[in-house]
Parts: structure tokens; C-alpha cells; sequence
């Protein structure tokens, strides 16, 4: 156990390497934070309209249903072309390139048709397994959760294998799940690296702002308490910010090592530990 915590603190420090030489991938994450945004705002506020304007039936329903499905798609694809954008920058940086934004954005934009077919795919997935755990019990549940898991799993390398292979979705996942085989075997060790750093990095923020803001309360001033909020704030979304944005490094590097078997910036060792089979 504490070796695999000491190889997610030394993964965590190798891809910082890579964000240290190009902050700004931190961009992205950002991008598809605002994106996400203006999607949920195109579509719930017409829908919440829609929905307060009369009576349910049973058409009303189904174009419920169809408007939910291309929510999940247009949410899934804004997430999907801004993760490419980050993975074909920091694919760039491993090759020994020095990438700009503008290079992510362009990598994307050349694979905007793979990117959207996947975000059908992933986004019907999506709902199957939402529809099938709504309508499960509690075993039911844990299956559907399982599948789930394996799911991502195996769609982990999907966007890398997307930038690098304009794939189509299929082809795509069916790659992604041979990598996932092949490099990590089938004991998970460094997926679940960085996501359990930050979140004892979050742990550990929330200790220290919980005081801040009581002290800030304590004053009485509206606009001590809103200063104290917002920076707060700002600090949680900065760590967010830089989880994502490791995280998207971490899936490029990997894909890297799994077709070539060298990777700049992270070490040939850690990455062999990061996935051990039994």
C-alpha cells in the first residue's frame, strides 16, 4: 500500500515536468469547464421553459428523452475535443516539441468527426448504463457499477488513440482495450494515482480554509466574507485545474510508452509499476 502511494506521489511529481514546461495546458480543463457551461445553460434554460409551459404526456416524454440524448452528446463531445486538445499538446511535448495552445486546438479540430462519433458512442453508453442502474436494485446496482468500471477502463486510452490514429469509435475503443491489456495487465496501481493525491491535497485544503472562512464570518463584514469565498474558491478550482490537467498528461504518456515504450519526462520504471499485473 505505501509503495503504491509512494509511486502516485512520484507519478504525480514526473507529469508536474511536463506542466511545469507548458502551464499553459491548464487551458483546457479550463476551456471545457466554460464549455460545459454553456451547454447546460443552451439547454436547460429553453427545456425548463418548455417544461413549465404545460401539461406532461406521453410525447412530451420521449422529446424529453431525445433532448436528454443529445445533451449527453454535446456535453460528452466539449469534454471529449478539449481532453484531445490537452492529449495532443502534451503528446507534442513528450516527442520533444514545445506546444502552444493553438497547436491543441488544431490537433482536435483535424479529428472533429472521430471525436464526435466517439462522444455519440460514449454518450449511449452513458445513458444505458444510467437507464439500467436507475431501474436496478441493489445488486443490480453493484453490477451495472462493475460494468461500469470496466468501461472506463477500457476506454481509458480511447482520446489518445483518437489524436494519434483518427480511429473510428470502434476501432478506437477496441485499440484502447488491447493497450490497456498488453502494458498494464490487470491490477490497477497508478490510474487511481493522481485522482488520490489531490484528493488528500483537497483534504487537506478544506482543513485550512473551513478556519479562514469562520474567521472571515466572524468579522460581520459581507465584504471580508465574499474576498475569503472567492479566494477560496479560486484555490479549489486551481487544484481541479491541475488534476485535470495531470490527468490528461498521465493517459498521453501511457499511450506513448504502450506503442513505443520510451517517455520523456516520466521514468521507464515508474511507468512499468503504474499498472502491475498479478
Amino acid at each position: 500500500m505505501f509503495q503504491r502511494l509512494s509511486n502516485s506521489w512520484e507519478l504525480v511529481k514526473a507529469s508536474a515536468q511536463v506542466l511545469k514546461a507548458d502551464k499553459e495546458l491548464m487551458v483546457f480543463p479550463l476551456l471545457s469547464f466554460l464549455g460545459l457551461v454553456v451547454t447546460c445553460v443552451l439547454f436547460f434554460v429553453p427545456a425548463s421553459a418548455f417544461a413549465f409551459g404545460g401539461e406532461a404526456s406521453q410525447a412530451m416524454e420521449i422529446v424529453a428523452y431525445v433532448a436528454l440524448f443529445v445533451f449527453y452528446v454535446a456535453s460528452t463531445f466539449v469534454v471529449v475535443f478539449f481532453n484531445s486538445a490537452l492529449v495532443g499538446a502534451a503528446l507534442i511535448r513528450l516527442d520533444g516539441g514545445d506546444p502552444t495552445v493553438a497547436d491543441g486546438l488544431r490537433i482536435a479540430r483535424q479529428h472533429l468527426g472521430s471525436i464526435f462519433a466517439w462522444s455519440v458512442l460514449a454518450a449511449t453508453v452513458g445513458m444505458i448504463l444510467r437507464a439500467a442502474r436507475e431501474r436496478s436494485g441493489g445488486l443490480g446496482r453493484i453490477v451495472i457499477g462493475m460494468v461500469g468500471l470496466a468501461w472506463n477502463l477500457a476506454t481509458f486510452l480511447v482520446v489518445p488513440v483518437l489524436v494519434n490514429r483518427g480511429l473510428g469509435p470502434i476501432d478506437a475503443l477496441k485499440e484502447s482495450a488491447t493497450l490497456l491489456k498488453r502494458t498494464w495487465g490487470e491490477q490497477i496501481a497508478g490510474n487511481l494515482g493522481i485522482g488520490a493525491v489531490f484528493w488528500v491535497i483537497g483534504i487537506v485544503y478544506t482543513i485550512i480554509a473551513v478556519p479562514i472562512v469562520i474567521l472571515a464570518v466572524g468579522t460581520g463584514s459581507m465584504a471580508v466574507i465574499g474576498v475569503a469565498v472567492a479566494l477560496i474558491g479560486l484555490g479549489y478550482a486551481l487544484i481541479t485545474l491541475v488534476s485535470a490537467t495531470l490527468s490528461g498528461i498521465y493517459s498521453a504518456a501511457l499511450y506513448r510508452f504502450a506503442t513505443e515504450g520510451e517517455v520523456a519526462y516520466l521514468d521507464r520504471r515508474l511507468l512499468e509499476n503504474a499498472f502491475v499485473a498479478k
